[in-house]
């Protein structure tokens, strides 16, 4: 018989992007999440790893890239091969947060905000990653 090791443990998601401060501070802002102790002060020579955490949230890591490809989606050519799903509890919360969402930068990929049986909106982050705030 084949004994299973002891599985990795999964701790965070690392988005990349040009400029970790940028994307770090519009998640903090969307999410209500705080910076890992150390990384809430700006380090003049890179900020090339930020990480964002909260009471009990899947904490969010911003590593620096030279360039970023930004995701076409919903067109195919450049894949999203990751997005973020976010809900809220209630089409009312839905509508008062896409106009906050879409003034800390992000922009509007897909309405479908009038969908009966998931009303959603997919943005994309100020570096082009997909998110989805859906009702649930």
């Amino acid at each position: 018989m084949t004994t299973t090791p002891a599985r990795p443990r999964l701790v965070q998601t690392v988005l990349d992007t040009t400029d970790p401060r940028r994307l770090a501070e519009f998640y903090r802002e969307l999410l209500g999440l705080r910076y890992r102790d150390g990384d809430e002060a700006i380090d003049p020579d890179g900020d090339d790893w930020l990480v964002l955490h909260g009471d009990g949230r899947w904490p969010l890591a911003f590593q620096k890239v030279p360039q970023i490809t930004p995701p076409t989606w919903p067109d195919p050519t450049v894949p999203q091969q990751l997005h973020l799903d976010m809900t809220v509890p209630d089409a009312a919360t839905l509508d008062a947060v896409h106009p906050w969402v879409l003034g800390l930068g992000a922009r509007l990929l897909l309405d479908r905000r009038d969908d009966p049986d998931e009303p959603l909106y997919v943005y994309a982050d100020p570096d082009g990653h997909p998110f989805c705030v859906f009702v649930g």
